[in-house]
């Protein structure tokens, strides 16, 4: 899609055409093409109908009703914030007084959206013409344009002090696909570092895999999971200095990093605990193994074990009914033993594929029941836990 054909999108031909291909499934692409071109210029319509298969796309990041209503280019559908978490990150900065934001590499604006409805007003910068002109459009099409001062400009050149704070989300995509080193982004993690420690307040959105030792000493480091799966890790400035912290979504359920040396392994307990992935990435392991009164199983792999089965809202529960030495004969004698038909295969510190060993394991002729198998290191040495999900008892709220 370029500048003019997304300019068509928005005239009152082209707003028609939208509401006409909405819902168009993949297969029946061709016909209405066919159909709608001997009325429409082609451009057109090959412009309305690639919008509805990004809508379609965007609708689990942004909710069916708000997609139905925005713009969205196939990079802005790929690299923009779901709302669930921009709407935590805007409710934050509501809560520590902020009134506006200037939203540096602001995309088609979703992280700007949020903030908006939070009540702030705020300044959305993006360089690219056709990713500004799509901002400008999703906020006048939510009803936000009264909050939203969309700019196209180079960041570098935008003067943020009139501001109480800043948001930076670099670009971690290029040509070649997903940028791993931060001085890579655009702009690098050391530009926007710089920016932020001019603001009274800042948020940087970087790539969960970053490296510990890269968070600058003056950050707050927040590791972002949605339904269990992490989305991203934010630096704050302005806050506190030195905290690390895991935010779980829903909720929003937020574990504080205490500096807890690791935690002891010990022997495979009756419950396995997998901690949430923010968890993880955020080294907050130890304080979930203190709350759970549980050890690792190996000092390299981060699962918790204890002889208790204990409410977190930070970790899963499993029951572990079997140890096993890696065997795949052995598993499978145990499988059909058991007369298990469905094996959720987990693992983490092991070579071997999960859909392999699924393959390999489960019995030709299956059975009622289900099972879950570990493939991890128990004191150095390859293992199988089997087992299955475990329910805690209520915490009344304890979180």
């Amino acid at each position: 899609m370029n500048d003019l054909s997304f300019a068509s999108l928005l005239t009152p031909e082209g707003r028609a055409l939208l509401d006409e291909v909405r819902g168009t499934e993949p297969a029946q692409e061709l016909a209405v093409a066919t159909r709608l071109r001997r009325e429409h210029p082609a451009e057109l319509v090959s412009a309305a109908l690639g919008q509805a298969r990004l809508r379609q796309r965007a609708a689990a990041k942004f909710g069916a009703e708000d997609a139905e209503r925005m713009f969205f280019t196939p990079h802005g559908v790929e690299q923009s914030t779901r709302t669930s978490v921009a709407t935590h990150r805007a409710e934050r900065f509501r809560a520590l007084g902020v009134r506006s934001v200037a939203d540096l590499c602001c995309g088609i604006g979703g992280d700007a959206i949020a903030i908006a409805r939070a009540g702030i007003r705020v300044l959305a910068v993006d360089r690219d013409p056709l990713t500004a002109a799509v901002a400008r459009a999703n906020a006048d099409a939510l009803g936000l344009a009264g909050l939203i001062e969309v700019r196209e400009a180079d960041v570098a050149e935008v003067d943020t002090a009139a501001y109480d704070a800043v948001f930076v989300d670099p670009a971690r995509r290029g040509g070649r696909g997903r940028i791993f080193d931060p001085e890579a982004y655009s702009p690098p993690l050391s530009w926007a570092v710089g920016t932020a420690l001019q603001a009274p307040l800042a948020a940087l959105k970087i790539a969960p895999g970053i490296p510990h030792e890269a968070v600058p000493a003056e950050a707050e480091a927040e590791w972002i999971s949605d339904g269990g799966d992490v989305k991203e890790a934010v630096l704050w400035f302005g806050t506190e200095p030195g905290l690390v912290r895991a935010t779980l979504l829903p909720g929003p359920r937020e574990l504080r990093g205490r500096g807890l040396p690791n935690p002891r392994v010990r022997p495979v307990g009756r419950y396995l605990y997998e901690p949430d992935g923010a968890v993880i990435r955020a080294h907050l392991v130890a304080e979930v193994a203190e709350e759970l009164d549980g050890g690792l199983i190996d000092e390299t792999i981060a699962y918790i074990t204890a002889d208790e089965l204990r409410p977190t809202p930070y970790a899963t529960a499993y029951e572990i009914t079997d140890q096993l030495p890696f065997n795949v004969k052995k598993l499978k004698a145990l499988l059909r033993e058991r007369e298990v038909g469905v094996l959720t295969v987990k693992k983490r510190g092991s070579p071997v594929e999960p859909e392999e060993l699924r393959r390999k394991a489960l019995p030709k002729a299956h059975g009622p029941g289900s099972a879950t198998v570990f493939l991890t290191r128990v004191a150095g040495a390859p293992t199988m836990l089997v087992g299955a999900p475990a329910t805690p008892p209520t915490d009344g709220g304890r979180s």
